[in-house]
């Protein structure tokens, strides 16, 4: 297993500024009794009670057991899907040593990462020289960008035998929950996580919410707590084994969406009165619950990248961390400025893993 490079507490709690204390001693609304949490050996704890074959175990142990976080049940994966989700000129102009496959598989290894995910193409040219060396993560489904108008579908662009035959331990693909195109898309998947399964490759879920009416004057709940809460549910019903979310930055998004004479779903009042606050710990607690109480891990994205990318990695890791998620899942932070300062991006994400200092809430 390896050490934080990080000096301890002292550094997170630099980065995290005011918010050290708020975020580092809180005490979370629903206790992390009810929870299941990462730990060294929690595909044996968890999933070789589940109905997954030895391959998937196998699998899921191989991304647990690869890079610096090896062996602690946390995952940090660098996704590089955005050059179809966000064309390939905008997601690498910043830096066009990526328009390359394998640099984004160095920046992976190099960076000290469980998995990196990517497309059939940028995985496939490269993988004779690196599937044996880190674990590849296959992205099934994609938005492309060249529809005009532009349109918002995800559309298969490999099989699983595709991913199987390359050597990937895993695929990924998206369903934008909430879109007119979700029943298609919840469909599609569940077939192709069914046949990876039975080829032995872990699932990864990119549970996204899509839909124009999510987001308000107010308030843009595509990030509400309680609506990816129920999208995290849906996830795991299709038996993803991870699951990718969007960190929470409000709640209730049910309520809004149920005003003005209109339905829309169904909500209680205790998941606001009992089981969440404003907190983003007890937000993404809800997240966690709703994939099975963590039996299925937690992964949020890092979002774009931005003018303070090394002190919103840490916050964001330190929030998954304390809300008894299971890791990070970070790629234009990374890949959006030289791989220097990619990697050690990721290797601050990673030390807030690593770091006995940063508890379950």
């Amino acid at each position: 297993m390896s050490t934080a490079t990080l000096s301890s507490s002292t550094d997170i709690e630099q980065l995290l500024g005011a918010e050290a204390t708020s975020l580092l001693t809180y005490k979370a609304k629903v206790s992390k009794e009810h929870l299941h949490v990462p730990e060294p050996d929690f595909v044996s704890n968890i999933f070789s009670h589940s109905d997954r074959n030895n391959q998937v175990l196998r699998s899921l142990e191989q991304i647990a057991n690869t890079g610096r976080l090896a062996g602690t049940g946390y995952v940090s994966i660098l996704p590089v899907d955005q050059g179809i989700e966000h064309s390939a000129g905008a997601s690498f102009a910043p830096n066009p040593i990526y328009f390359d496959a394998e640099n984004i598989i160095r920046l992976a290894t190099e960076g000290g990462c469980n998995a990196v995910a990517s497309t059939l193409g940028v995985l496939g040219i490269v993988s004779r020289k690196y599937a044996h060396k880190i674990p590849f993560v296959v992205k099934l489904n994609h938005n492309e960008l060249m529809t005009y108008p532009n349109k918002f579908d995800q559309i298969m662009f490999a099989s699983v035998k595709q991913a199987w035959n390359m050597g990937a331990v895993a695929v990924g693909a998206t369903i934008y929950f909430g879109s007119a195109e979700s029943a298609r898309q919840i469909v599609e998947v569940s077939q192709a996580f069914e046949a990876a399964h039975e080829l032995g490759l872990a699932t990864i879920l990119w549970c996204y919410l899509r839909n124009n009416a999510f987001k308000t004057k107010e308030k843009d709940y595509h990030v509400s707590a309680d609506l990816t809460g129920q999208a995290n549910h849906l996830g795991v019903t299709i038996q993803a084994d991870i699951i990718k979310q969007k960190l929470p930055e409000n709640n209730g998004g049910f309520n809004a969406l149920n005003m003005n004479n209109s339905s829309y779903g169904k909500t209680d009042k205790r998941i606001y009165s009992d089981l969440t606050t404003d907190n983003p710990i007890d937000l993404t607690r809800y997240q966690v619950m709703n994939c099975y109480m963590g039996r299925a891990g937690l992964i949020n994205s890092g979002g774009a990248s931005g003018s303070n990318d090394l002190a919103e990695a840490v916050k964001t890791a330190v929030i998954n961390k304390r809300a008894g998620g299971m890791g990070l899942i970070s790629g234009r932070k990374a890949f959006q400025k030289p791989m220097k300062d990619g990697v050690a991006i990721l290797n601050a994400i990673q030390d807030v893993y690593l770091s006995k200092d940063v508890t379950v809430a």
